[in-house]
């Protein structure tokens, strides 16, 4: 893959990384865009394989570092070695100001001159958090949340919201119970532009092919709605 990291200008003016991953050579001059949210283990290899994947897809891909005002291209493993120092990072985020970031890198890939100008978040976990909050502040054209850690204590954005909106939890998340997705379900009824889909008897982070929480059913009926959602949303 044609994958390297670029310099992202943050909105008080200084520099940070992120992974761009580009779809491969075809007709298309120009291809629309994903900013892809970590989760908190950093822009790993799975987080850059993830990029790699959606960009075979036709899309370019930026992974942007959100950690880096802590520390620079965190890359850390599914491991009891790894685990405490993610969570500590998470712990320390200044969750405004890296959504903030992940916007600046939204601003970033849309300017790029591979990117079609249309431009789509797709986030998992924290970085599902991300999706949203960069929806609410209207920094994207279409958000995608895996089961987005911290929504549920962010429903009063929810009417900031003006595009379109996929969110994937799991029904036996232990970080988010069904009762907070009920509160997120009964937020956004009503709205056609924003589709809830619940994954029976998986686990938070069904996704990740690296974690023992991994299923693949789940993972690929998520992605094959999420490419249907974003080939509908900004292709």
């Amino acid at each position: 893959m044609n994958g390297r990291w670029i310099d992202i200008t943050s909105d008080d003016g200084k520099q940070f990384g992120g992974y761009i991953s580009m779809p491969p050579k075809s007709r298309m001059e120009k291809a629309p865009g994903i900013v892809l949210v970590q989760e908190i283990w950093g822009v790993n290899q799975h987080i850059r394989d993830v990029a790699d994947s959606y960009a075979l897809d036709g899309f370019v891909v930026l992974a942007p570092d959100v950690f880096w005002r802590q520390q620079s291209r965190v890359d850390l493993g599914y491991n009891e070695v790894d685990n405490p120092k993610a969570f500590a990072l998470l712990g320390a985020l200044d969750r405004p100001q890296a959504a903030r970031d992940v916007a600046s890198a939204a601003a970033t890939l849309r300017a790029h001159p591979a990117c079609s100008g249309r431009v789509a978040s797709v986030g998992y976990c924290m970085g599902g958090a991300m999706s949203y909050m960069n929806a609410a502040l209207g920094s994207v054209d279409a958000a995608v949340c895996y089961y987005g850690g911290g929504i549920p204590d962010m429903l009063d954005q929810a009417a900031a919201i003006k595009v379109p909106v996929l969110m994937h939890f799991a029904e036996q998340d232990h970080y988010l119970p069904m009762p907070q997705v009920e509160k997120v379900q009964q937020t956004f009824a009503g709205r056609a532009d924003v589709r809830i889909d619940i994954y029976g008897g998986v686990d938070h982070g069904f996704n990740c092919w690296g974690r023992p929480v991994y299923d693949q059913k789940a993972a690929a009926l998520a992605r094959g709605r999420t490419l249907s959602f974003l080939s509908k949303a900004i292709c």
